[in-house]
């Protein structure tokens, strides 16, 4: 990929002052200090490996200056993760979190408002979270339910192992919209 230029103030989503504040540099000194190890022609693993070896970066920040310096460098794309592209939706809906949960976990409830889309559960701890396997038989779903209130709570998803960018966009656009569904459906 070629170097990508990107505003050197924010990267990540995380602003250069938040960055220098946790790590001692800021993204353009991480830029340039990562380019002088080599880290253009590392895999993901490699950076995190410099980070906490040679600059003794903490467990977090290593993950972070390394997503930032390899979406700065054009070797990561949005929503870019090792196993394919991942993205996120969430929504609050004013039901009990039961009630949220009934609607994802059971099969006829959830046809009603994610229609033509099956998934195929893993795992459910009611209340609490799901795991899926999508329609399309690869990509997956992790559902997380928080409680807002008695009567409110907050269903957070990511869906990962997506093939590209576009189809990364196209399920974010999806999501926004079946979330939407979903709470008018509930609260109807």
């Amino acid at each position: 990929m070629k170097t990508k230029t990107t505003n050197p103030d924010t990267i990540a989503g995380i602003s250069s002052d938040a960055v220098k504040a946790k790590t001692g540099k800021t993204w353009a000194e991480w830029v340039a200090a990562l380019d002088a190890e080599g880290c253009k022609k590392m895999s993901h693993k490699e950076i995190v490996a410099v980070l906490g070896g040679k600059f003794g970066v903490g467990d977090w920040w290593q993950q972070m200056v390394t997503v930032g310096y390899e979406q700065a460098r054009g070797l990561r794309a949005k929503h870019q993760k090792p196993e394919g592209f991942e993205v996120s939706g969430s929504k609050t809906i004013a039901v009990p979190v039961a009630t949220l949960f009934h609607a994802w976990h059971d099969a006829r409830t959830r046809a009603k408002w994610l229609k033509g889309h099956k998934l195929t559960l893993r795992k459910a701890t009611p209340g609490k979270s799901l795991r899926a396997l999508w329609s399309d038989g690869v990509s997956t779903l992790d559902v997380n339910l928080y409680v807002k209130g008695e009567a409110k709570s907050q269903v957070a998803i990511q869906h990962g192992k997506l093939k590209s960018a576009k189809e990364a966009a196209a399920m974010k656009k999806f999501w926004a919209g079946a979330l939407e569904g979903l709470k008018e459906f509930l609260e109807g």
